[in-house]
Parts: structure tokens; sequence; C-alpha cells
């Protein structure tokens, strides 16, 4: 059921800096910074061969990522995105062997336009896992 690695999310205090450091000093290609609101960060997406890395800085004081980064100062890994076919069928799996499902239980739609939702780190090794329809 599960697919690839997508991505890996580290969250950032200082975007450009990041984003600079995967650019010039590691040679990758970096999108631009994108806004979004309905998860409370900005992206930038780093393209690499086999998967991709997202800087995640807070949107606003209410943001996931600025609750992270007050535990994580220096920020960190933030979340590992995983591809699943049918977001609905995984989502009944995952809750049918007692995972949970943050928010609502509802995808919402995620940084490359897909439908996402994100699994308690509790019910997986202490790691938050962001599952994405390909």
């Amino acid at each position: 059921m599960i697919g690839k690695l997508n991505h890996v999310a580290i969250a950032v205090n200082d975007l450009e800096a990041a984003t600079a450091i995967y650019r010039d000093t590691l040679g990758a290609v970096v999108s631009d910074a994108t806004n979004l609101p309905e998860h409370g960060v900005t992206t930038v997406f780093v393209e690499l061969p086999n998967t991709k890395i997202e800087l995640l800085k807070p949107l606003g004081k209410d943001s996931p990522i600025q609750r992270f980064l007050e535990k994580n100062p220096a920020g960190g890994i933030h979340h590992l995105c995983y591809e699943v076919d049918d977001i609905d069928v995984a989502i009944a799996k995952m809750t049918s062997h007692g995972a949970r499902v943050l928010g609502d239980g509802k995808p919402k739609t995620g940084a490359h336009g897909k439908p996402v939702v994100f699994l308690h780190p509790k019910d997986f090794c202490g790691t938050l896992v962001e599952l994405e329809q390909v």
C-alpha cells in the first residue's frame, strides 16, 4: 500500500538561508517559496534525483511549524511523506489498524495540489507521517 518516499520535510527558522545552503552550497535545484495558509507554512522544495526535501517556515504565529521550532530552536526533520494510490483507502486501512489521522481526519490539499493527511507520530515510531495521493 505504501509507495515511494515523496519528501522529507525540514522545519527552518530562516527559509532564505536554508534555501541558499541547498542551492548554493549543495548545488541543488530549488523551487520558489510558496505560501500555504491552510497549512500555516511557507515551503520551498529541493529537487533530488530520488526524492525531494521540503523546507518549511512558519506562516503566522499559530503555525504548527512555529510550535515545532519553539521546541526545536535549531529546526530539524518535521515529517516524512509517503505516496499512496488512494488516500481514502489508505485512511481506512490506517484507522482499522488503530492509527490516528490528525485534524478532522479528512484529506486536505497539500503543497503539490494533491490530497494529503497526517498521521499521529505516536502511532509511527515517533515520526509524523504525511500520506499524499499520487
